[in-house]
């Protein structure tokens, strides 16, 4: 059975994924949010399930997730405001986060809840693969959950066939060795990258992530990747302008 990340992935088009924080900018934006922007054409969502201590995010999205965490936002608010999200949203739902919140809920009962609520995968930076693998990749299968992994220019080519042996969706290529966060444009080294990995003929199709800003770094991308990852850009439009200017935004990146 194929779930809607692998039938999205065989799409015949480059995809545009969005981040953005549960409970920014007011707690009860998340379900708004969501509609809004499978209403403006994006391919998939990554909802970010806010923790305190973002190691891989940097400052526009962690002062999100500290926004969300002051406005109330909890593991368990997020999914209540989800429960009925498969009545208005038909485009894969994927949920990212970090491993404490999720351990703490209980890693059973989390997939659980996930698939219970039409959650498609996770993304969960800090979840070493190893430990995935042995402990948790069972139970991930059991709900139907796809779980991606974060790969950068620094990862081996040993590791990232392992990566993508365990993987049953995509792999999250991260564009350079840093934290989240727009760039006005990706250099000759980052390009040699996306190529290197696209030459490596993967099971599993990339997406990049981090530095995706604008139509000039979505198409720069996306030459060698299946889609890209847009959130600190799109988090900082949302600091500026209402819920209502989604399709602005979006329209922008994929001109």
């Amino acid at each position: 059975m194929m779930n809607r990340i692998q039938h999205k992935l065989n799409e015949d088009k480059k995809l545009l994924s969005i981040y953005f924080t549960a409970g920014y900018p007011s707690l009860n934006d998340t379900v708004s949010i969501i509609e809004s922007l499978e209403n403006s054409g994006v391919d998939m969502i990554e909802i970010g399930l806010p923790f305190s201590d973002p190691l891989a995010d940097g400052p526009t999205i962690q002062a999100s997730s500290t926004q969300a965490l002051k406005n109330g936002m909890t593991t368990e608010i997020l999914f209540n405001q989800l429960k009925d999200i498969r009545k208005t949203v038909s485009i894969p739902l994927i949920i990212m986060g970090y491993f404490n919140p999720m351990l703490q809920y209980g890693v059973e009962n989390f997939c659980k809840k996930c698939h219970e609520i039409g959650i498609d995968g996770l993304i969960i930076p800090d979840l070493p693969v190893d430990v995935y693998h042995e402990e948790y990749q069972a139970t991930f299968e059991k709900y139907g959950l796809t779980n991606v992994f974060l790969i950068t220019p620094q990862t081996s080519d040993e590791r990232i066939h392992y990566i993508d042996s365990v993987s049953n969706g995509f792999i999250y290529m991260v564009s350079s060795a840093s934290t989240t966060g727009a760039k006005t444009g990706f250099g000759e080294e980052q390009l040699n990258y996306f190529k290197r990995i696209n030459d490596m003929t993967l099971n599993n199709p990339q997406i990049v992530g981090f530095g995706i800003s604008n139509s000039e770094t979505f198409t720069q991308a996306t030459t060698y990747a299946k889609g890209a990852i847009i959130g600190s850009a799109f988090i900082k439009h949302l600091n500026q302008n209402s819920i209502s200017t989604i399709p602005n935004f979006t329209k922008s990146i994929i001109i």
